[in-house]
């Protein structure tokens, strides 16, 4: 009876630590920094973007798909579209469609670096309900490929340089425009800014680049407006895995074909997913966000001491996005047999795309997946790779900008740090700075987001007003 009374008071405590530290999980106050109205021409940043969208600047994995052409026509409107910048910032044209102009403000410290890129991936024109180069606007929403990804972005820095050095104003610190032509095919343009960066001793004290948006809906038991701000970005690399046989008829095969061993091991993989990590950026946005969520998800979070292994049951049943914060994934996209019905092929391979936690590395997760297959007869070989990125700070003053920036353009919504889990050209600042964020400045709506890469990409034009707002206000801090 004793026994029993020990456990119900052990049970008891347990208890009213999960509630009291429940009830104490609330949502910090915060001082605002507030910025006032933001004044520059609606009009002209929208003409501009509509021009930068007539420019058909598809890259392409093969240079020779490419046409240098309409590359060469965006770079020759930005006199017209930007006067003002292109009197006042240099213009540093570098190999791979690198493009970096400068800004010099009142002192030589701090120098900031805003990123895009102008390059757009591939249209299905049939597909489009619009066409993808013409920036048709329609009820107030305009059309085009590289709206969202990364044209927009693009536009509404040099839009908003170009307001402000209309006003006459000038920034405390240099400010550096850095812009890739390739980085949907991981160009070199980023590398060589910042290979520049580093020859010319520049150590910038924040560096912003396309990632996390304003965005709804997006974390369990959040109602209002979220805006993500990537400090980490998950790793890649493309694992291929072979397997030979002696091949001959279908009509006596072995117990196990090459096609069928290759099928298991995917399948061992998918049964055993990458152990979970709460890393520094998942941790943070746990900590913000989960703060105002729903009583029975604070009690996870304030909790996870208790429940982690719940959530990440959940994670794993789930899968999706909280998922891939979570843990590195696989996803299995290539699969190779015989080219005859009736043949069983002489050999068999597979791909899978991995995106790393930044707990993993390239070396760490092949071993993984060699002894969770456990088929010696598999070949497991390295593709295309990425180490994941460095996690960046939190308590810096590039940090409060960027969120300072945030608060006054999207005032009702909760901001927090995450993990990326694409890539962005951002990470080749990884040993340059260790105050990287990534903030596509948009607010987005998941149909919206399903566009970036896919068809009727298109942004509302009060959302391309706001990315210039974002963007003044950040300048005005630099």
């Amino acid at each position: 009876m004793v026994v029993l009374y020990v456990i119900l008071a052990v049970i008891a405590i347990l208890l009213a630590v999960i509630i009291v530290r429940t009830l104490n999980f609330k949502p910090l106050e915060e001082e605002k920094q507030s910025f006032g109205d933001v004044d520059f021409d609606r009009d002209a940043a929208e003409n501009a973007l509509r021009e930068l969208i007539r420019c058909k600047t598809v890259s392409n994995e093969d240079p020779a798909l490419e046409d240098d052409a309409e590359f060469e026509k965006l770079i020759g409107k930005l006199p017209v579209l930007y006067p003002h910048v292109i009197e006042t910032c240099p213009l540093q044209r570098m190999d791979n469609r690198a493009l970096l102009f400068h800004w010099k403000g009142k002192n030589d410290g701090d120098p900031a670096v805003l990123m895009a890129h102008y390059d757009v991936v591939p249209v299905e024109e049939e597909n489009w309900e619009k066409p993808p180069f013409e920036g048709i606007i329609e009820n107030g929403v305009l059309w085009g490929r590289g709206a969202l990804d990364t044209k927009a972005t693009f536009n509404g820095i040099l839009s908003a340089a170009e307001n402000l050095i209309k006003q006459g104003f000038t920034p405390e610190n240099d400010i550096y425009f850095a812009f890739s032509g390739g980085e949907e095919v991981n160009g070199m343009g980023a590398v060589n800014i910042v290979n520049y960066f580093k020859e010319q001793g520049i150590v910038p004290s924040m560096v912003v680049d396309e990632g996390g948006a304003v965005v709804e809906n997006v974390f369990p038991g959040v109602h209002e407006p979220c805006a993500l701000i990537g400090i980490a970005e998950k790793g890649m690399m493309n694992l291929e895995y072979s397997i030979s046989s002696s091949g001959g008829h279908a009509s006596a095969p072995k117990p196990h074909t090459p096609v069928g061993r290759m099928s298991a091991a995917c399948v061992k993989v998918e049964n055993h997913p990458f152990k979970a990590h709460i890393t520094k950026p998942v941790a943070e946005m746990f900590d913000t966000l989960g703060r105002h969520s729903s009583f029975m998800y604070r009690m996870i979070f304030a909790n996870l001491w208790c429940f982690g292994g719940i959530l990440d049951s959940m994670c794993k049943k789930s899968g999706g996005e909280l998922n891939a914060l979570m843990r590195t994934t696989v996803a299995f996209t290539q699969m190779q047999g015989s080219k005859a019905p009736n043949v069983i092929p002489p050999s068999a391979s597979m791909v899978s795309n991995i995106r790393l936690n930044p707990s993993d590395s390239v070396a760490s997760a092949q071993e993984y997946i060699k002894n969770t297959i456990n088929d010696s007869d598999i070949k497991i070989t390295v593709g295309a790779h990425m180490e994941p990125s460095p996690i960046s700070r939190t308590d810096c003053e590039g940090w409060k900008r960027v969120k300072n920036a945030v608060s006054a353009t999207w005032g009702n919504c909760l901001v927090a740090p995450y993990l990326m889990i694409q890539c962005s050209d951002s990470r080749h600042y990884r040993d340059l700075s260790d105050k990287v964020y990534r903030f596509s400045a948009m607010d987005l709506t998941a149909e919206e987001r399903a566009t970036i890469h896919g068809n009727n990409e298109r942004i509302r034009l009060d959302v391309l007003h706001r990315s210039v707002e974002f963007f003044i206000r950040l300048m005005k801090q630099c």
